[in-house]
């Protein structure tokens, strides 16, 4: 496969992941569905790190709008570009593991929720076997159900982050490859 093709169906493949970790990170900031948490600040602070919006969001949607360009000029792409694309894609490796990091502590320290008259992360030294045990997930009054709504988005980011990951370290292999050895051996018709 020419690499620069690749480059193309990599960058495509990105296009989803970035939307659904800008999605997921927006919709932390509501949990229960309301504006009243944000505007009061019981948000958890691993939600305003911004690891869904910035890492997987802005930085992988450059690399991804780069690694597209790469692959513009199909089997005609050049051995400059290609080495770019390598630091792009480093770029976005780099905000995949960003998102990823926000997104593991962010589960690790669980949601911040009303218990009793204090809002406090209840599970924060618990050793993430919260997670484990939906038998104190009661302990969070109120918004309703956060720690289900914490665990859900937080764990779709981990996954969406190591696919990112993922796919920019293909680049990057990619990239070298055409980086070497050119961008295509096009074959010539007789």
């Amino acid at each position: 496969m020419c690499t620069a093709k690749c480059s193309k169906c990599i960058a495509f493949s990105l296009y989803p992941f970035v939307f659904i970790s800008i999605l997921c990170n927006i919709v932390l900031f509501f949990p229960a569905g309301s504006v009243q948490y944000a505007r009061e600040g019981h948000i958890t602070d691993e939600v305003k790190y911004m690891g869904g919006l910035l890492g997987g969001g802005l930085l992988v949607l450059i690399s991804s709008i780069y690694i597209n360009f790469t692959g513009e000029n199909g089997c005609c792409g050049n051995r400059f570009g290609m080495f770019f694309s390598i630091a792009f894609a480093a770029v976005g490796v780099a905000g995949a593991l960003y998102s990823f990091t926000v997104a593991l502590l962010g589960l690790n320290s669980g949601p911040l929720c009303r218990v009793g008259a204090d809002w406090t992360t209840p599970f924060k030294h618990s050793n993430s076997s919260y997670l484990a045990d939906s038998s104190l997930w009661g302990k969070c009054e109120e918004p309703k159900n956060v720690v289900q709504f914490n665990f859900g988005l937080f764990l779709t980011l981990v996954a969406t982050s190591c696919l990112q990951g993922l796919l920019c370290a293909i680049q990057m292999i990619n990239g070298l490859v055409g980086c070497l050895f050119g961008a295509c051996n096009q074959k010539k018709e007789p």
